[in-house]
């Protein structure tokens, strides 16, 4: 390929439909501090999602900071090694210990069956991950923590759009936490949202964003800027009028990875619910190099000298990393499944504005490696 194929490009908004809502910002002078579009776009977020309450934010990973801070969670929180390092940061950042859970072969989402070994007295809360927008098991993960009274924030960066048996999988724990970064299925550029189930809690999430100011003279949380300006507000309400569009092609570039690469032994991917809408965020594969004959890394190399350059997400795990390996839960051989995945997965090129003869010419490379 001539051209360089990246694992993912931002979807844009029409310029000229961009520049008419800078014009009215220019007009008004309001450019940050809860603006009319700010208000408008959680107005019209709220409603495209399906939740009764959202608050957006400069960047997903204040918005995960602030959700810890919500639920004044302390002591130990559960979540999955197989995740962006922003998920246990956050965790850090808010001076909590973080436990490290196994996942399940088959959606690579924290596995609900081995939390309770992973729970002490210390725990607090869970944090699962929608990997790749594939719904948690949340039914099985709800069951656990009524059980031991813990709470649960849902990190759904990857899970814009998502619904399964019609409800927005937003819905479900105590918060949900979105990203809007640039490569995610809608984006603001930069931003984030959480998202909750009542007036009390948003109006708690809308004082820490903002210093903690109730009004003007009168702080009543050790809160943080957290705000998302009126440009990427606007930006932001442009994206609503197309993200069902770059659902639809994002769903059809899936489709055709899925069929081309079926046959291939060696090469799978995660299965889909009926009974879920997707928003195909990524299209990962997994490598089994005794069948495939090449291994993870070496396939990611073949592709790159041909200028398709994918994503080992996740790899390396958090709990490689210095500020984790230490940690109990993060010794080798202590979550094998998500040991075993972080070498095999791959992450294919996947936006709306790919060609499907481009996805064509890189599944018969992956399909001629061997």
């Amino acid at each position: 390929i001539k051209d360089p194929i990246f694992v993912t490009q931002p979807a844009l908004p029409p310029l000229n439909e961009f520049v008419k809502y800078l014009e009215k910002i220019w007009d008004s002078k309001i450019i940050t501090n809860n603006g009319p579009f700010h208000c408008q776009f959680e107005e019209q977020l709220a409603s495209y999602l399906g939740v009764k309450y959202i608050s957006v934010f400069a960047n997903g990973t204040i918005a995960l900071l602030t959700a810890l801070q919500t639920l004044q969670i302390k002591g130990e929180v559960i979540t999955t090694p197989f995740s962006f390092v922003a998920t246990s940061h956050s965790l850090l950042w808010n001076g909590i210990n973080p436990v490290f859970s196994d996942i399940d072969k088959t959606y690579l989402n924290i596995d609900p069956y081995k939390l309770e070994s992973a729970i002490t007295s210390e725990t607090r809360a869970i944090i699962p991950v929608h990997v790749y927008g594939n719904p948690c098991d949340i039914n099985a993960i709800q069951k656990i923590a009524n059980k031991y009274d813990l709470k649960v924030i849902y990190d759904a960066a990857h899970a814009f759009g998502v619904k399964i048996d019609g409800n927005s999988i937003l819905n479900f724990g105590d918060l949900s936490v979105l990203s809007f970064h640039a490569t995610k299925v809608f984006n603001t550029i930069e931003g984030g949202a959480i998202v909750c189930h009542d007036k009390q809690t948003k109006e708690r999430i809308d004082f820490l964003k903002n210093f903690g100011f109730a009004d003007e003279v009168t702080v009543v949380e050790p809160g943080i800027n957290g705000k998302l300006n009126e440009i990427q507000a606007a930006y932001g309400l442009l994206q609503l009028k197309s993200v069902d569009t770059y659902i639809a092609k994002r769903k059809n570039i899936t489709e055709t990875y899925r069929t081309l690469l079926r046959n291939i032994r060696g090469i799978s991917y995660i299965p889909q619910l009926d009974n879920v809408r997707y928003a195909y965020p990524y299209f990962p594969i997994l490598i089994d190099e005794q069948n495939f004959g090449m291994s993870r890394d070496e396939v990611y190399e073949f592709l790159k000298k041909n200028n398709i350059f994918g994503r080992r997400y996740f790899y390396p795990l958090i709990t490689q990393f210095p500020n984790y390996s230490h940690l109990p839960s993060a010794r080798a051989g202590n979550l094998p499944v998500a040991e075993e995945m972080a070498k095999r997965v791959l992450c294919l090129p996947i936006f709306p504005d790919l060609e499907i003869s481009k996805v064509e010419t890189i599944s018969n490379l992956i399909a001629n490696m061997t």
